[in-house]
């Protein structure tokens, strides 16, 4: 083997193994594939059921969620802290063990996790030894444990939130703080949460900790204890505040997704998404049509086969009776809150004469091109772009006209020769102009 074979072949392997570590790994929830949310677009009965772990930090922060999210009716937010902390104690793998039961014994949707508070201590590694604070062991260690319990929240297939841990007072513990808090982010985008950074918005404008900051509404305001470790009231309003931000974006995002249309018939929509599926009018809707009236409803139908339109319901006379109605639609905004929202139908009344004359127009040729668009709230648009006049008739199908080729389908036309569009070099000389030069008078 020659000596560059030698060379390149620890290389190749290296590299090899470096790929199928990053496609192995997987992917984050919060990178959102086509059509994917971090959280559930469906959850039961269309509220998501909150849950928040951990420690001293997790109780805080679970007063500074339930004043932010009090009103949301959107989330059901559990009033007590799922108890977990001694990430460093001897019996953590029995505690994992016993939060993984409270887990799956309870609804969830969302899991908040805060949990750090005592952790900056020594324990004992695999082989019983006792590791030093800080160390390339005890992170190796720290690390494990923390991968570990992590992993007690994919049973649920929860939108999970890892809030890291603040900025402490004493420098060392501080330090410490900040290697955990890596450990922490590097673990949650492995293990796909999302990673809330408690670290930058307690600190003074040089980085360092401090006690005051300002809170929500720009008030400077007493955020930490005298312990350097905990939070004030103001400040776990604070600490939730930057849950907030991931989380209701989240919540937005979910109910776009779920906005989409669906296909297939009422009952196959109902399975899917009740609420949006597409119902029959309730007898004291507007809209819904009485027994007796079913035999007199406007029926659409294709022209005949003479090119006439059909004639219009009406009384009679041939005039098109006004038929106008409302519906109420049930939203929940963004702030949270069910909205009502009426929608006013209007369907004028067409005269006899009118009708006539649109099917003497329209009786024959080319009828046009239609349109159909999905938009938002699960609503069909449907347009007919017809010709301009009849001398087009039959000759230029609507959707190749210049207009909608350039404005809706979003084509370059190409440009006459001698127009202001007209790029082309050596320029062309204009054949369009039917002026002539003028002619220089001769002098004398």
């Amino acid at each position: 083997m020659s000596a560059f074979s030698k060379y390149m072949t620890p290389m190749l392997a290296a590299f090899l193994v470096a790929l199928a570590v990053v496609l192995g790994s997987p992917a984050r929830a919060g990178d959102e594939d086509q059509g994917g949310t971090f959280l559930t677009s469906f959850p039961d009965n269309d509220v998501y059921q909150v849950s928040v772990y951990g420690d001293g930090f997790a109780e805080g922060l679970l007063a500074g969620l339930i004043a932010a999210f009090g009103p949301d009716i959107r989330l059901n937010i559990q009033r007590q802290v799922t108890p977990f902390s001694g990430i460093g104690l001897g019996d953590f793998d029995a505690k994992v063990a016993t939060l993984e039961k409270a887990i799956a014994a309870q609804p969830l949707n969302i899991a908040i996790v805060m949990v750090g508070e005592d952790d900056r201590m020594s324990f004992r590694g695999p082989d019983g030894k006792r590791l030093p604070v800080g160390g390339d062991a005890w992170l190796a260690e720290y690390t494990r444990r923390v991968d570990r319990l992590m992993r007690a929240f994919k049973s649920k297939n929860a939108g999970v939130y890892w809030v890291g841990l603040p900025n402490l007072a004493r420098s060392d513990a501080n330090e410490l703080a900040q290697k955990m808090n890596d450990v922490i982010r590097e673990r949650a985008y492995l293990n796909g949460y999302k990673y809330i950074d408690a670290y930058q918005g307690f600190t003074d404008e040089n980085g360092a900790y401090s006690s005051y900051g300002p809170d929500l509404e720009g008030a400077i305001r007493l955020l930490r204890l005298r312990d350097g470790v905990n939070f004030t009231d103001a400040g776990n309003r604070k600490l939730a505040h930057f849950v907030e931000k991931e989380l209701r974006p989240d919540l937005i995002q979910a109910k776009a997704n779920r906005n989409i249309p669906l296909l297939g018939a009422e009952a196959e929509q109902a399975k899917i998404n009740p609420d949006n599926a597409v119902k029959t009018p309730a007898p004291s809707s507007p809209v819904a049509q009485k027994p007796e009236a079913a035999s007199h409803a406007p029926v659409v139908r294709g022209a005949s086969l003479d090119g006439s339109l059909p004639s219009a319901a009406g009384d009679g006379t041939g005039d098109q009776k006004a038929d106008n109605g409302r519906i109420t639609l049930k939203m929940i905004g963004n702030n949270g809150r069910e909205e009502s929202q009426t929608v006013e139908i209007v369907r004028p009344a067409i005269p006899a004469s009118v009708v006539t004359l649109m099917a003497r127009r329209e009786g024959s040729g080319q009828r046009g091109d239609l349109l159909v668009d999905q938009i938002a709230g699960g609503l069909t648009l449907m347009s007919s772009i017809s010709p301009a006049g009849n001398k087009d008739r039959g000759r230029l199908s609507p959707t190749q006209a210049p207009y909608f080729r350039l404005l809706v389908k979003g084509e370059r036309l190409q440009p006459k020769a001698g127009r202001a569009d007209d790029v082309t070099w050596p320029p062309k000389p204009d054949t369009t102009s039917q002026s002539k030069p003028a002619e220089v008078p001769g002098r004398g």
